[in-house]
């Protein structure tokens, strides 16, 4: 009986990762970013500058807006991890911030293609997204409850495998269905679902209530069979949550590994979600795709994310953490340095044919990469930081975690809206991504790929 229940809370677990992910998915690369940054560019063109200039604005504030709620995610996550681990109690913060998803991801039906209300709606997304990467902090620190050491890395692929696949599947149903192409038409030459008018893009906008109704729903298993231990029947105060993460803070320094791990995975997890937030924005403005084409790249990227994830589940059961870690690094460092070597008329300086259609398939290998690896990248560093982890303190250990991976979450937006200030250009934009990934893998060189928990 307690296998069944073990095995339906795995379950329950994974369902998480399947509810939240269309907010990355959809949200931040492949509908909602593209389709902002198009608005955005229409926008300031409209208001005379002229049409690279109006691109770099448009990504710049963009990365403003992912600068801006990176900083409030790596500050806020380890106290408030903090306070959990006092009263042993996770659910109603996982409930309270899957309010704000829900929130924050239906508000973006209200974006007027006209871009009347671009900062407004920078807001609502940055409310579900906060509440997003709150969420799953909280839940990444079950994990360690989930499974012993030697399967936890295949549960943590498996998870983040099943993730991918809901993220597939809510961007097949949103680009056959909903997504308007400039016919007006979807994808499969459908008119937009329940009568949406495609001249006010209400097929696209539609994406913010499917990403909260698709949450809502499949979070449904998740509270049903997750279940916490017995509350401890203390109430922290945020004085004691502080001085629990300063003294965690402070003996980093007696914990090299970790130190070092959390060091080098605040640094290629930046690199990642820089990738992430601006990939989309990426083929909209150097590639010029139309958002349905970028949301076929997506689902080819989404693909190959769930089939790498479970294979990258077993290779970290296998190999450990740290060499896949490492492994993906690199790869990802060779698909950055190919994507800011590439634009319409040449490839690592050789010159292409007008019209030429290279730089569209190389960028859609890219993107299986991307998703690949990425996916492969997340899934073992979430297993690398179990080995790190306390049980007994989990969730303000990832808590840290989750402060590693945002305390610095602006410096790549930062750094790309610079890049891309400075040279008016999107695509020399991504520059900083790379010497943010090889920072990240210098550092990975003082980590113990067993972990120091013993």
């Amino acid at each position: 009986m307690q296998q069944v229940s073990t095995r339906k809370r795995i379950w329950g677990w994974w369902f998480f990762d399947w509810a939240s992910q269309p907010y990355h998915t959809l949200l931040v690369t492949f509908v909602f970013g593209p389709f902002f940054a198009a608005v955005a560019t229409d926008h300031f063109i409209a208001q005379g500058l002229a049409g690279e200039a109006a691109k770099a604005e448009a990504q710049t504030i963009w990365s403003l807006c992912l600068t801006v709620t990176g900083l409030m995610i790596g500050l806020g996550a380890p106290f408030m991890g903090a306070l959990a681990d006092i009263s042993g109690r996770r659910r109603p913060w996982i409930f309270a911030f899957s309010a704000m998803y829900v929130l924050g991801a239906a508000g973006l039906w209200f974006t007027d293609p006209g871009g009347s209300n671009l900062w407004w709606m920078l807001v609502s997304f940055g409310l579900g997204f906060i509440g997003a990467e709150f969420a799953l902090i909280f839940v990444n620190a079950q994990l360690p409850s989930l499974a012993g050491r030697d399967d936890v890395g295949d549960v943590s692929g498996s998870g983040y495998a099943f993730g991918y696949l809901g993220g597939v599947l809510s961007l097949f149903i949103m680009l056959l269905l909903f997504v308007e192409q400039a016919s007006g038409k979807t994808l499969i030459g459908l008119s937009p679902l329940f009568g949406l008018d495609p001249a006010a893009r209400e097929g696209t906008r539609a994406v913010g209530p499917f990403t909260a109704l698709w949450f809502a729903l499949f979070m449904v298993p998740y509270f049903l069979w997750v279940r916490e231990g017995r509350a401890t029947g203390q109430r922290g105060t945020l004085g004691q949550a502080v001085a629990l993460v300063v003294q965690s803070v402070k003996n980093l320094r007696h914990r090299v590994s970790l130190a070092s791990y959390l060091g080098s995975s605040m640094l290629y997890r930046d690199a990642l979600n820089g990738l992430y937030g601006f990939g989309g924005v990426y083929a909209k403005l150097v590639l010029g795709w139309q958002i349905t084409l970028i949301g076929v790249f997506g689902i080819v990227a989404a693909l190959a994310a769930t089939v790498f994830c479970w294979l990258g589940g077993k290779a970290d059961r296998r190999f450990g953490p740290k060499p896949v870690i490492t492994v993906s690094i690199l790869v990802l460092s060779l698909v950055c340095l190919t994507i800011v070597s590439m634009s319409r008329t040449q490839i690592y300086g050789i010159p292409l044919p007008e019209g030429s259609r290279l730089p569209d398939a190389v960028f859609f290998a890219c993107g299986v990469l991307i998703g690949g690896f990425g996916g492969i990248l997340q899934s073992a560093s979430r297993s690398l930081m179990v080995r790190h982890t306390d049980p007994l303190k989990a969730t303000e250990s990832f808590g840290l975690y989750g402060l590693s991976g945002r305390a610095t979450a602006f410096l790549a937006p930062a750094l790309i809206g610079l890049a891309t200030t400075v040279t008016g250009s999107a695509r020399l934009g991504i520059t900083p991504v790379i010497a943010l990934f090889a920072a990240g893998l210098f550092l990975l060189f003082w980590v113990n790929g067993e972990g120091d928990q013993g």
